[in-house]
């Protein structure tokens, strides 16, 4: 007796469910530790002329908003929670 042995390939991830699971994996259970602002120094060394937000946890990893993927400088964060809504602002030389 002979069966057809079919092999099933898994389906490809779209670009949105490959970065849902990589920021899944990365950010999923993680403890706030720590929040804070660059230090001026830090900044400096980024290159950048805006300060952002920093969120560390509590492994060691931490996540900050950025201006575009590049890296060319420090965003602002979103937040909200209901319909309160809120931003963290980056702050900018001399704040």
């Amino acid at each position: 007796m002979s069966a057809e042995v079919k092999k099933v390939q898994p389906r490809k991830l779209t670009v949105r469910e490959k970065w849902t699971r990589f920021a899944t994996r990365k950010l999923l259970g993680r403890k706030v530790a720590q929040v804070r602002y660059l230090t001026p120094q830090e900044q400096e060394e980024m290159g950048w002329l805006s300060n952002p937000l920093v969120i560390i946890f509590d492994d060691g990893s931490y996540v900050m908003a950025m201006s575009d993927d590049e890296g060319n400088n420090g965003g602002a964060l979103a937040g909200g929670k209901g319909k309160e809504e809120y931003t963290f602002p980056v702050l900018w030389p001399g704040l």
